[in-house]
């Protein structure tokens, strides 16, 4: 029997904490809904994405859609590679490499398209950059120290809700943690007398060139930690240059393929104007600073908490974490900790710091698009700097702050996933499957993201029909739809983010709420309103009911 002093004992409390760092990743792989980028990532999955079609201002059965939700019928191994076919036409049309897709393609003809099955491939990725990161805090510091930093990572909001998200941020941590963990084995190798492949730096090599290659063709800016790797061979090894200079090359030439075939044709359709917006020269430059402010606030304390928080609260959060960050630094290096000091700085702000470059030169504003998940590379580095300052700490400090911060973060962690619930299209299933009437679902969002979750929560044995029409164009389209057919139920289903074409003011989305509510009103008496809700803008919805 374990004695319980042995349990809370400091190896106890690591070892609980990373516990309990996969614990959440399995309780709460199915607890949320699939949010809006969630349910793009399985059209793009099942190879469907091509036969996808913008609604009309016409009804469509939504069964329509839900069928684009999964594999098409397969009877044959030509049926197959026409799948497979599809699915790479789907990506071409897209700005993301293809690895995470292809993955998760290979995932869904396993498990299905359950929203447990989707995500728990990004949580066996997750789980393996824990252990990665054990590996290379034992490495660099010793095995409590690996710990540390694997506890740390675990529990990390922002990492734990990208652990749990079927999006490709996820997978790019265990990446950058691969390619970090097989070049710090190459270099501690390098540095012994002999010099000699064997197969230990054989296998070394491999996973670091297989890294390179994953991370990149999971997500193009993926490039700017490869960099951040070349800068660490010129701090800790630079006598291998040319050694090093050939692995990394070996990883561009595997790439070559896809960049060749796929790359130039993403290029072509990526929307770039999305992260562009004119601004006079001390705006621009204020909204650089912002982005890296809150990049930092974001990924090392408020997690995906920041979705309901006012967007100061992130900014004085990174602002608070790099005086913290700096605070450390300057710590480590009066202790003599430089050289480590030098690759916690490499791998957390030099990438950074390339982003906010080229998005100065290049007009943009991509550091910050999606609450600084492009960047999420730089989180590893950064607790890779906290952990090395806990570890230089005098014991007793070192006693009271490590628990303080694992306790901070599982606390964030477990209240992000419990209080804050996203089940607002279960809500409308219940709604409408408590009466099962043919009805007719009006939605004043044309965004695909709105209609495909529609498609993959409401029962598809449902006689549901979908009306999805801009917001000014909704009450026109839903007169000459009513005119056509005959329902006993029409739900207005009123998004407050419809994303394209949105109201500009308050008082126009007012007028075309009220114009809609006078044609439904015309042959329909208005029996329940409620607001759903979930975690972010794009969750939330005022559904209206309308029977006859």
């Amino acid at each position: 029997m374990v004695k319980p002093a042995r349990i809370f004992s400091p190896l106890g409390l690591l070892l609980m904490a990373i516990a309990f760092a996969v614990l959440l990743r399995i309780l709460h792989l199915g607890s949320r809904e699939l949010w809006y980028d969630e349910v793009l990532s399985l059209l793009l999955t099942t190879g469907q994405k091509t036969a996808y079609q913008t609604p009309r201002n016409l009804p469509l059965p939504l069964g329509d859609y839900t069928a684009l939700l999964q594999l098409p019928i397969e009877e044959s191994l030509g049926d197959i590679v026409a799948t497979v076919a599809q699915f790479l036409r789907g990506l071409t049309g897209e700005p993301h490499p293809p690895l995470f897709f292809l993955g998760q393609h290979l995932w869904l003809r396993l498990w299905g398209n359950g929203v447990t099955a989707l995500r728990s491939l990004n949580g066996l990725y997750s789980v393996g950059a824990i252990a990665l990161a054990y590996g290379i805090g034992r490495q660099l510091l010793n095995p409590r120290a690996g710990l540390i930093f694997a506890a740390l990572l675990g529990l990390n909001p922002y990492y734990l809700f990208h652990s749990l998200n079927v999006r490709m941020y996820g997978p790019l941590v265990f990446w950058a943690m691969l390619t970090s963990w097989a070049l710090l084995q190459i270099i501690a190798l390098n540095q012994r007398e002999n010099q000699s492949l064997s197969r230990i730096k054989l296998l070394w090599m491999g996973l670091f060139v297989g890294g390179m290659v994953g991370g990149l063709m999971t997500f193009y800016l993926f490039f700017y930690y490869i960099l951040a790797l070349a800068a660490l061979v010129l701090w800790l090894d630079r006598r291998h240059t040319l050694a090093h200079a050939g692995r990394f090359i070996l990883a561009g030439l595997l790439t070559l393929p896809w960049i060749w075939w796929g790359t130039r044709q993403q290029m072509r359709n990526a929307d770039f104007d999305r992260f562009s917006t004119p601004l006079g020269f001390w705006a621009t430059a204020g909204q650089h600073l912002n982005d890296t402010v809150q990049t930092l606030g974001i990924q090392l304390v408020l997690g995906d908490w920041v979705t309901s928080l006012p967007p100061l609260l992130a900014t004085v959060t990174g602002a608070l974490v790099i005086c913290f960050g700096v605070g450390m630094a300057w710590d480590l290096w009066r202790r003599q900790q430089r050289q480590l000091l030098g690759v916690a700085l490499i791998l957390a702000v030099l990438p950074l710091g390339l982003a906010l470059a080229a998005d100065v030169v290049g007009g943009k504003f991509t550091l910050g698009f999606g609450w600084g998940r492009s960047l999420i590379v730089i989180l590893p580095g950064c607790l890779f700097l906290l952990t090395l300052w806990l570890t230089q700490l005098p014991p007793r400090l070192a006693q009271v702050l490590l628990p303080l911060c694992l306790i901070g973060y599982l606390g964030i962690s477990v209240g992000d996933v419990s209080l804050r619930s996203r089940r607002m299209f279960h809500q409308l299933a219940a709604l409408i499957g408590a009466e099962p009437v043919p009805t007719l679902i009006a939605l004043n969002s044309k965004a695909w993201g709105h209609v495909m979750r529609l498609a993959y929560y409401l029962p598809p044995d449902l006689p549901l029909n979908v009306l999805a029409e801009r917001p000014a164009d909704l009450a026109g389209s839903l007169t000459l739809a009513l005119s056509n057919a005959a329902y006993p139920r029409v739900i207005w289903l009123e998004s407050h983010a419809p994303l394209w074409d949105a109201p500009e003011t308050v008082e126009e989305g007012e007028a075309i709420a009220q114009a809609v509510d006078a044609v439904l009103t015309k042959k329909y008496r208005r029996s329940t309103t409620q607001v759903l809700a979930g975690t972010m803008d794009l969750d939330r919805f005022t559904v209206a009911v309308y029977q006859q």
